[in-house]
């Protein structure tokens, strides 16, 4: 598991979940997002989450 370099827009949580899930980033966002609105620690799983996961290795690109 890993943080997104590609699909971040804050610390790339998201983004990582849906590169692991194969899912659309957006998506995963939209359900962090509604999931909000229910009572749980989702700002908590999230900041861990930033915390724990680490960034994707970069990709080496081939110089031409």
């Amino acid at each position: 598991m890993h943080r997104s370099r590609e699909h971040k827009m804050i610390a790339g949580v998201c983004g990582g979940l849906a590169e692991r899930f194969n899912m659309p980033p957006t998506v995963v966002r939209l359900l962090f997002v509604a999931s909000c609105i229910l009572p749980g620690p989702q700002f908590v799983a999230y900041l861990i989450m930033w915390v724990l996961f680490p960034k994707a290795p970069a990709r080496k690109y081939a110089h031409h």
